[in-house]
């Protein structure tokens, strides 16, 4: 048993170095991964920069199929260019005559000899009374004018004062504004952190509730287990039906183990029956580690499984058979 136990601290200890190398190689796989997807997310960039690349090619390829046409019918034209140049000289000789005949008619026209071109006007020129009353009107509707600009300045200036202070307060209601968001904002953040926190709280709570009411149920079990051990106890029974089969099984092994008339054979068959000897494989919860008091959870293997050989075939006839040694429990 002692080497079965040291065995199994070692293997334990193997597990748990295992499992951190374990441990290890998947941070490092995780590290891997992020490099995996930098590389892909820069290969995605780099995929949109070459199509761009791609599709600027072919907006060039175009313009350069566009400028091939354009010089392709400048040079179907080249032979027109005689043609046109006797045009051109033509135009011109045509734009020189049309400008003098425009300077002649100019000069006829601001001519004042050329009665055919200018007619005298009915009506007769206003005296120096006239002139100085209409003169004085103006000057009266000019000075209503410039009063009526004054005020309208007036006005303009107050509602430039008004309209500067309503802007200096939209804007102190702007910055209060802000500040009140931000203060909103972090309280909101503040009242979900709150609430997770409160559920967290909640659902932690539910499970003390339900461990508390299996442990409150086991108390009464044990209570309801002694009181009835204790009445056992004081009508000279014994607390249990457990412990009178435990009290018969040892007192007949006491007997048959201090019987001087039972041989040494007998002794050592009774004890080798006494133990149980079984070859079924241990559960994985049966793997309970030894900690104080008894009281180690079990550890089952998960994905971790022991090694189970796989069933004998037809070829196992060719082989020894294996002598697997007894396993006590």
């Amino acid at each position: 048993m002692l080497r079965l136990k040291a065995q199994y601290i070692k293997a334990v200890e193997t597990r748990n170095s295992t499992g951190v190398s374990l441990i290890d190689r998947n941070d490092e796989l995780c590290i891997l991964y992020e490099k995996v997807n930098l590389q892909e997310q820069t290969i995605k960039g780099g995929e949109l920069g070459v199509r761009q690349k791609d599709e600027d090619i072919r907006m060039l390829k175009l313009q350069l199929v566009e400028l091939q046409r354009q010089v392709v019918v400048s040079r179907k034209q080249l032979p027109q260019m005689p043609t046109l140049a006797d045009a051109v000289l033509k135009l011109k000789g045509e734009l020189k005559l049309e400008r003098h005949v425009t300077e002649s008619l100019c000069k006829g026209l601001e001519s004042p000899s050329n009665n055919g071109r200018w007619r005298a006007l009915s009506g007769d020129d206003p005296d120096r009374e006239q002139l100085v009353a209409k003169t004085a009107v103006l000057e009266e509707r000019l000075n209503l004018k410039k009063e009526a600009l004054l005020e309208n300045e007036l006005v303009l200036e107050e509602i430039s004062n008004l309209t500067s202070k309503l802007r200096h307060r939209a804007n102190e209601g702007r910055d209060s504004t802000l500040d009140l968001a931000r203060r909103v904002n972090d309280f909101q953040a503040k009242i979900r952190e709150t609430t997770r926190r409160m559920m967290a709280t909640v659902s932690e709570l539910s499970m003390y509730q339900a461990a508390a009411m299996k442990l409150q149920q086991q108390k009464r079990a044990a209570s309801t287990k002694l009181e009835e051990s204790k009445w056992r106890l004081a009508n000279n029974e014994p607390p249990t039906n457990e412990v009178a089969s435990e009290l018969r099984r040892r007192e007949r092994a006491h007997c048959v183990l201090h019987d001087p008339r039972t041989s040494k054979i007998h002794k050592d068959e009774y004890r080798s029956s006494a133990l149980v000897r079984t070859t079924a494989e241990p559960r994985p919860n049966a793997y309970i580690p030894d900690v104080a008091h008894g009281l180690g959870i079990p550890k089952p293997y998960s994905s971790l499984a022991p090694f189970r050989p796989t069933e004998a075939g037809s070829t196992m006839r060719h082989y020894r058979p294996p002598q697997p040694p007894a396993i006590f429990l």
